[in-house]
């Protein structure tokens, strides 16, 4: 079923006259929560022309993962954690997510944010982000504000074919059409240290300031990048400071970067904040690649920020959380990913403080929004000498392929029965990745699908025959990066995709004690057995040998048409 432009607008007016948008009084030192009739923001033709407030304006987006043209990306079902943060807004998925911020069902924004009727709401409301979309919103926005701040909170230069294959550059001079003022980064490191520091020395330094207190040298202790940037915007000193992906090291490889140390940093940050507080900025934000809980622990105990403009876990939150520390409080802000969303934050700050904000999650709907021509010229231009790749057709799906997921995902089945059958290995894990884009059943599934799941700089799929011990410690480790109740030792992503083995799981459990039942082809797993375990993405060390784009792409040459009658899923315990 289709609507009229006339129609969705309508609609997307009742969604966001929903009560979803907040405003803080913090005069006196107090918050006290106002809530305002969001129809006073909504223009009746545009409901993305948001009412300015205050005097200082970020415009945020995050985790674009490398998509210049709009896509569909389905949410996650479930976001299952520690049973003591199950409940927590950031942790809602589905109907309760949709319950708990008041969003009717089947609206353009309950299809933003959940899987819930995916396929036909996406037939429905069409598809959605696309960097010509996105600047034509932009640019929109900034009429409105002129002086406003565009920021990106990182994951922006990897994720797709053209990424890779042009060693980032087609999202580095996007960028420069866009108007990126500031930046931070993550998946951006996986293209080397040198590259880096290439792109950020020559392309950005007349733009985009590229900034990460948090990265330092492992010998001397001196910052790689600028710790921060102060912008003025009417008259306001606004610092910006850079947090980095904390575990870049670790999640992705080491080697890449052999002489950069990362981490949280918590008191470099607090030192830094009090510098820029010094140096008179009168609102000051943290730019993060930290990931949501790790932002709400951060933002407990360090003081002076007004808020944390986050990303990395590709949570989208509807309204900002309001988080209290010693000295004040902090607001909390995501804006999804793969471009699907924009966020605005308006500052009111007065007497050298901030006074009050306005925060508005905006969902960019592709086919509302028209395309900015200057982007969309460049996007053909980039695109042009890659379409027959891109373009080829490898197998036709009869279901929705989709990644984000605690467990797992279809498409990341596909990936686990690639390895498998390509191996002919007993089992496969892949990444928990949360980027990599959906494709609607009935379908053809391209080659750029496939590159949309694998685009990376270290794709080798290789095999080792590993005990049931060990592949029990590896299944253990990984699910305590997910579920540990210290969000400072969480790191992301959504748990190693499993394929041939079953297994138990119990989040609430500690370390060591959270697999159990693990079976192949009906028979225990035996701990001193060695079984052929295939993967890919290996962050310890260099390989050669075949991509996993290859090893998929020729699966689905050879199989033809995909149905996914099984996606293989733990059994989940207290929980």
């Amino acid at each position: 079923m289709h609507i009229s432009r006339r129609e969705f607008l309508q609609t997307l007016a009742i969604a966001s006259a929903s009560g979803l948008e907040l405003k803080q009084s913090f005069a006196g030192g107090t918050h006290k929560l106002k809530k305002t009739n969001s129809k006073n923001n909504i223009q009746s033709e545009n409901m993305y022309e948001v009412k300015p407030y205050g005097n200082v304006s970020l415009i945020h987006m995050t985790d674009v993962h490398a998509q210049l043209t709009p896509l569909y990306y389905r949410e996650a079902n479930n976001n299952i954690t520690q049973s003591k943060f199950n409940n927590k807004p950031q942790y809602l998925a589905g109907d309760n997510l949709l319950k708990h911020y008041g969003i009717e069902s089947s609206s353009p924004l309950a299809h933003a944010l959940t899987n819930i009727d995916f396929t036909e709401l996406a037939k429905r409301y069409g598809k959605m982000g696309g960097y010509a979309h996105i600047t034509s919103l932009v640019k929109t926005l900034r009429a409105q504000r002129p002086s406003a701040l565009l920021l990106d909170g990182g994951d922006n230069w990897q994720g797709s074919a053209t990424s890779l294959w042009t060693n980032a550059q087609d999202m580095v001079d996007a960028n420069k059409i866009l108007g990126l003022d500031v930046m931070t980064g993550h998946w951006e490191f996986t293209y080397g240290a040198t590259r880096v520091k290439e792109i950020i020395e020559n392309d950005l330094k007349d733009q985009t300031d590229f900034v990460a207190h948090n990265v330092i040298d492992k010998d001397f202790g001196d910052s790689i990048f600028k710790p921060y940037v102060i912008k003025e915007q009417n008259g306001i000193p606004v610092a910006i400071i850079g947090q980095a992906f904390p575990y870049t090291a670790v999640g992705n490889p080491g080697y890449m970067y052999p002489k950069w140390s990362f981490g949280i940093r918590e008191q470099a940050l607090q030192d830094t904040i009090n510098m820029v507080k010094k140096a008179g900025a009168e609102a000051i934000v943290l730019l993060s690649h930290n990931g949501l809980d790790v932002d709400l622990k951060l933002a407990t105990r360090v003081v002076g920020l007004d808020a944390i403009l986050g990303g990395h876990t590709h949570d989208a939150l509807p309204k900002a959380k309001v988080v209290k520390n010693k000295s004040g409080k902090t607001l909390v802000i995501n804006s999804g990913c793969a471009g699907k969303f924009v966020s605005l934050l308006d500052f009111n700050v007065r007497n050298k403080r901030v006074v009050g904000y306005q925060y508005k999650l905006l969902p960019v709907f592709s086919n509302l929004i028209q395309a900015d021509t200057v982007m969309q010229r460049y996007i053909d231009n980039i695109r042009q000498p890659f379409l027959p790749r891109l373009k080829e057709e490898l197998a036709f799906t009869n279901d929705l392929l989709y990644r984000r997921g605690t467990f797992n995902g279809s498409f990341d089945q596909i990936i686990v029965d690639a390895l498998m059958k390509t191996f002919d290995a007993d089992i496969a894990f892949s990444p928990g990745f949360r980027w990599g884009m959906s494709v609607l059943p009935g379908t053809a599934i391209t080659y750029e699908d496939v590159m949309n799941q694998t685009a990376i700089t270290y794709p080798v799929a290789d095999v080792n025959y590993i005990t049931g011990e060990r592949i029990k410690l590896i299944l253990e480790d990984v699910a305590d990066n997910i579920f540990n109740p210290d969000p400072y030792y969480q790191q992301g992503g959504d748990m190693v995709r499993v394929g041939g083995l079953q297994y138990s799981i119990n989040p609430t459990a500690k370390i060591g004690e959270r697999i159990s039942e693990m079976t192949l082809r009906g028979q225990p797993l035996q701990a001193n057995k060695k079984y052929k375990v295939a993967g890919w993405a290996v962050v310890s060390e260099y390989l050669e040998g075949i991509p996993i784009w290859d090893v998929v792409a020729n699966y689905l040459r050879d199989k033809k048409v995909v149905s996914i009658k099984n996606i293989n899923t733990p059994k989940l315990k207290n929980s």
